[in-house]
This record gives C-alpha cells, sequence and structure tokens, in this order.
C-alpha cells in the first residue's frame, strides 16, 4: 500500500506538530486527522464561540481536502467531539452549511478536549478519480 502525506498548505513547516499528519491519502481515499480553529501560520488556537471555531475547523479541514484533490461534497464520513453537547444546535448549522447536498455520516459525541478549544472534527473522502 502506498500512503502520501497531505499538509495544510497554510502548515508553517517552522512550527513542530504532534505525532500525525494533516491527511494521509491511501488506497483512493483521505483520512483527515482531526482538526480544531488552529492558525496553521501561528500554529496557535483561535478561540472563539461554538459558531467561529466550527467555521474555522471545517475551513482547514476544506483546505487539506482541496491540496488532495478533492471537495466537501467527497467527504463520506465525519467524527465530531463537543467540549459541551450543549452547543449542538449551533454547531450542527454551522456544519450543516459546508454540506448542502448529501450529508455524511456523522457521529458526534462530547469529550474532553486539550487547549480550551470547542469543537474537534475528523473525516474520511472518497477521492475522485485522477486527483492529486
Amino acid at each position: 500500500m502506498n500512503k502520501f502525506v497531505i499538509k495544510h498548505p497554510d502548515r508553517n513547516p517552522d512550527f513542530a506538530t504532534g505525532a500525525y499528519s494533516d491527511g494521509i491519502k491511501a488506497n483512493g481515499f483521505l483520512f483527515v486527522s482531526g482538526q480544531a480553529a488552529v492558525d496553521f501560520k501561528t500554529s496557535r488556537f483561535v478561540l472563539g464561540t461554538i459558531e467561529s471555531e466550527t467555521r474555522l475547523t471545517l475551513d482547514n479541514i476544506k483546505a487539506i481536502i482541496t491540496a488532495a484533490g478533492a471537495t466537501m461534497d467527497d467527504i463520506v464520513k465525519c467524527t465530531v467531539h463537543l467540549a459541551d453537547i450543549g452547543d449542538f444546535e449551533r454547531y450542527n448549522e454551522v456544519y450543516a452549511s459546508y454540506f448542502p447536498g448529501i450529508k455524511p455520516a456523522r457521529t458526534t459525541v462530547q469529550s474532553v478536549l486539550a487547549e480550551n478549544i470547542k469543537v474537534e472534527i475528523d473525516c474520511i473522502v472518497r477521492l475522485p478519480e485522477g486527483s492529486v
């Protein structure tokens, strides 16, 4: 099996990351690691409302997916961790706006999240034929 690393296009190489890749392409799929509201140029979390953090998290996912040659429509599964499940309705409204067509399969749970972030999302993407 061939595996290829996909990096967020704004990732600053001067900032070390944990022991993970932003995304891994393998056998026609892209596996995107848990993403949060991060400014990849500074490698710092951007804390805010559940809506703003969800937006930035999904924008980060979109950038990684685009770098792999796919679109948000190609996402088949998301796993979402919310620091407070009471934020579900507000998060879900923003989340839904990123998927106007067929929504991906999804699991949403409440979790203890690092650095006071409110949301973390990972996903699996079926890559289109001929993607980079």
